[in-house]
């Protein structure tokens, strides 16, 4: 069998490299991708070298007025904005804002690691399997002190099997193929919070003080960029189901999970959008919420890759759930935010479509055929 991953909204996958602002030139609303193999190459030839070496070395970015011919006649690869505004926040934005991450990509072009996939269709399949009274004894384990640090672990083992016997050794997965690179644009992100101001819950971007007199404006001190593939993009690859490995697990049974897991959190993401006043952010999961419903036995809508956040990384999708926030309050990247008695999570990072909010990244859907 094969699996077709569709782009509902802009997705990155990362290969956890990143373009510097010296590695790319900002020229005709596109990141010009700099070949500086090609580049130095040219200079060792003449007296420039020296001057674009301590360029690079001193400049936070490259001067355009100087080397801009290198970002027409040099470039490796050109990578559209999403939109033409994007170029005017680019030229504000602090120089520590101007790494994208780039697609993961290999010698034949941008992919999509099956890893990606399968790990989004693991947490589904763990979290179809916890149920509220997992987390109550967890939680009178850590009244009583006797939780261990492993605790999480072992009733993901409970759940899904050891290693040598996990349920999901029974699907076997292939990166899909290579995608053409017009399928992927430079997209402007910025990330939304729950604050709390004088006892009231309100909500403002991240990189904006509270003392500022518009908190809730919009800040190129608070944006970035990544690429992304477009919505539309297909990434394909080999799905098998291995008979040799005793499970029940396969495509109609793993896609049932997933539909599941992701209607939950997108409920929980309409509330924060709508509590944010994000309308587009809100239009834009309630046509996720019908991609579900219209969903065939074999297919899915799942969330992979970066911009997931706390949801991409959990089997039990229920902040809300007291035993939950008792456990989550005890670890140091989440406890102040337990403490602060806000919403659990308290942002989400927002996709920006034609200079407006617009969308949560990495949603896909998932055909299995």
């Amino acid at each position: 069998m094969n699996y077709r991953v569709t782009v509902l909204t802009p997705t990155l996958v990362g290969s956890g490299e990143a373009l510097s602002p010296i590695d790319y030139m900002v020229w005709r609303d596109q990141v010009n991708v700099l070949d500086q193999a090609r580049i130095f190459k040219l200079l060792a030839r003449g007296p420039r070298l020296d001057n674009y070496l301590v360029q690079i070395r001193r400049a936070d970015r490259l001067d355009f007025s100087s080397w801009g011919g290198f970002a027409q006649n040099f470039a490796g690869r050109r990578i559209a904005f999403e939109h033409p505004s994007a170029v005017s926040h680019w030229n504000r934005m602090p120089a520590d804002h101007l790494f994208i991450p780039e697609f993961a990509t290999n010698t034949g072009g941008p992919y999509l690691p099956a890893s990606a996939l399968k790990g989004a269709l693991r947490t589904a399949l763990l979290a179809s399997r916890w149920q509220a009274k997992h987390l109550e004894g967890l939680a009178a384990r850590f009244d009583e002190g006797t939780l261990r640090r492993t605790a999480a672990e072992e009733l993901e083992r409970q759940s899904l099997g050891n290693p040598g016997h996990d349920l999901m050794r029974a699907l076997s997965l292939g990166d899909s193929a290579p995608v053409a690179r017009d399928r992927f644009q430079v997209y402007l992100w910025r990330t939304a919070k729950l604050d709390n101001r004088g006892g009231r819950i309100a909500w403002g971007w991240k990189g904006v003080g509270r003392n500022t007199v518009e908190p809730n404006r919009i800040s190129d001190a608070s944006a970035r960029f990544a690429e992304m593939a477009m919505p539309g993009a297909a990434f394909t690859g080999r799905w098998d189901e291995l008979a040799r490995v005793r499970s029940n697990v396969n495509a109609r049974l793993l896609a049932a999970a997933a539909n599941a897991y992701s209607a939950v959190t997108l409920t929980l993401h309409e509330k924060f959008a709508a509590a944010c006043g994000l309308n587009g952010v809100v239009a834009s999961v309630r046509k996720l919420k019908e991609e579900i419903q219209a969903a065939g036995p074999s297919s899915c809508v799942l969330n992979l890759g970066w911009g997931g956040g706390f949801f991409g990384k959990t089997g039990w999708p229920h902040p809300e759930d007291v035993n939950y926030r008792k456990l989550l309050g005890a670890l140091p990247p989440y406890s102040r935010t337990i403490a602060s008695g806000l919403p659990f999570p308290k942002s989400r990072r927002v996709l920006f479509l034609n200079d407006q909010p617009a969308a949560l990244a990495g949603w896909v859907r998932l055909d299995v055929a």
